[in-house]
């Protein structure tokens, strides 16, 4: 009898270490903070302030919509305001699978161009935010580790280092790692620092207003990200919010980018 208490014990803190173990998988956690964000569909009114090293700012107004067809989500965005910008356009094609597909439309020149993978660590639209920032990172591009666990604004949180695991991944992503802080109750990310080919922190990025939506999951309303080699920071903050776009999946056309 005690041989097979003895076995039972062992069994259960067996099981209990594999499921700590399971809790608590980098990468699990990064796809879980990801999916808590996760929405179906949406349209928001969005301005885009870009601030030099002296605090001298620009605003930039942009339309958004975005909504899920299959293994696909499509995003389109229109800028509307000033007029060195009004008329711009941007689509992408975020897969799950592959890469993401992304083209923009410039009223000056009156054409749309398709962006190749080396143009997504670029800046967008001249803001500390990259054409890459736009779309939803793929978990698969990454490999991850916990490196610890720390406090973060009053957030018990994971730290999870995510290092790119090509070198067209690093290109494509324009870092050599990132660190998030992932919260430890409800799996959203208020922090990410990005780190530069050389290793040297490049940029912070903090997210925060999370709001909840229909469904459970959340949405943020203002995201920053400052370089911390130039001093210069950009923050996304949205006006207008609706979890649902009643666009067709034939409006998300890049033939439509300049209408």
């Amino acid at each position: 009898m005690k041989s097979f208490n003895y076995k039972l014990n062992t069994l259960i803190i067996t099981i209990l270490i594999s499921c700590t173990v399971t809790a608590q998988n980098p990468k699990d956690i990064s796809r879980k903070s990801a999916d808590a964000i996760a929405l179906g569909s949406m349209e928001m009114t969005t301005t885009l302030k870009i601030m030099d090293a002296k605090g001298n700012t620009r605003s930039r107004t942009l339309n958004m919509a975005s909504k899920k067809f299959g293994d696909v989500t499509k995003m389109m965005m229109k800028f509307t305001d000033p007029a060195d910008v009004k008329g711009t356009s941007i689509l992408i094609f975020d897969y799950e699978d592959r890469a993401d597909e992304m083209w923009i439309y410039m009223p000056a020149l009156k054409k749309t161009r398709r962006v190749v993978s080396n143009e997504k660590g670029k800046n967008f639209m001249g803001s500390e935010f990259t054409n890459a920032d736009m779309s939803k990172p793929h978990i698969d591009d990454f490999d991850y580790k916990i490196i610890s666990s720390e406090n973060s604004n009053g957030r018990a949180c994971h730290v999870i280092e995510a290092t790119p695991v090509s070198k067209e991944a690093t290109l494509s992503n324009g870092f050599s790692k990132k660190v998030s802080y992932i919260d430890k109750d409800n799996f959203l990310c208020y922090k990410i620092e990005y780190y530069d080919l050389k290793n040297k922190l490049l940029k912070t990025q903090i997210i925060g207003d999370y709001r909840p939506v229909e469904g459970g999951n959340y949405f943020y309303y203002e995201m920053e990200m400052k370089n911390e080699q130039n001093g210069r920071k950009s923050v996304l903050k949205t006006d207008k919010f609706k979890a649902q776009s009643q666009m067709s999946e034939a409006q998300f056309s890049s033939s439509n980018l300049d209408k």
